[in-house]
């Protein structure tokens, strides 16, 4: 089970540096800025997590290869120049990846740690939203968890409990994390294309 939550965090990691590194090449970043903006989506969630659980060092610098990933995969878009013509709207399919994989594995590591179900889902949110949350603010775009138009936030909280609930009824411990992972990435993905929303504008907008 650690070797394939440990590729589940690269998964999740190589995901949301795409996200990043595609919003940060369609606001003309160098290099550093592509960079930059790639480590913060892939790590934001989990160094703030591991911050406020006092959980130290923070996981990715026990594990370089996940930072010198994302270096390396800044330097191929900072020089690809393809990369230039993916629109913002490609960042979808990644960032609920990322979504998924870091809500479940937050809110599991804070289990771990003997927070309860509660603390654990709001560890797992915060973990699977901060760093895009911080990838939007810092590219002058307003934070999907924030935007009206998106239902975000609630998915990976509900994705959490669902987690929690078949972990207590089912004894093999892939099939839970599956079950959670793959309800976030692809509610969100649903929510995306029929534009579901937890509150709809009284004018029609």
């Amino acid at each position: 089970m650690p070797d394939v939550i440990y590729v589940l965090e690269m998964i999740g990691i190589i995901a949301f540096a795409i996200s990043g590194m595609i919003v940060a090449r369609s606001k003309n970043m160098d290099p550093v800025g592509v960079f930059t903006i790639g480590f913060i989506t892939a790590l934001g969630g989990g160094t703030l997590r591991d911050m406020i659980m006092d959980n130290h060092p923070v996981y990715w610098i026990k594990h370089q290869e996940q930072p010198i990933l994302i270096l390396g995969m800044a330097i191929v878009f900072s020089y690809w120049s393809r990369a230039e013509r993916i629109r913002e709207s490609r960042i979808v399919l990644p960032d609920a990846i990322g979504l998924g994989v870091f809500s479940i594995l937050g809110a599991q590591l804070a289990l771990d740690l003997g927070h309860s179900w509660f603390i654990a889902s709001l560890l797992g949110v915060m973990t699977g939203t901060f760093g895009g949350a911080l990838r939007d603010t810092l590219c002058n775009e307003v934070p999907y968890i924030f935007r009206k138009d998106q239902i975000y936030a609630s998915i990976s909280f509900a994705g959490c409990w669902l987690y929690f609930v078949c972990q207590w009824f089912l004894e093999n411990e892939a099939l839970p994390l599956t079950i959670g992972l793959l309800f976030i990435t692809f509610v969100r993905m649903l929510a995306v294309r029929f534009d579901i929303r937890l509150q709809r504008d009284p004018h029609g907008s």
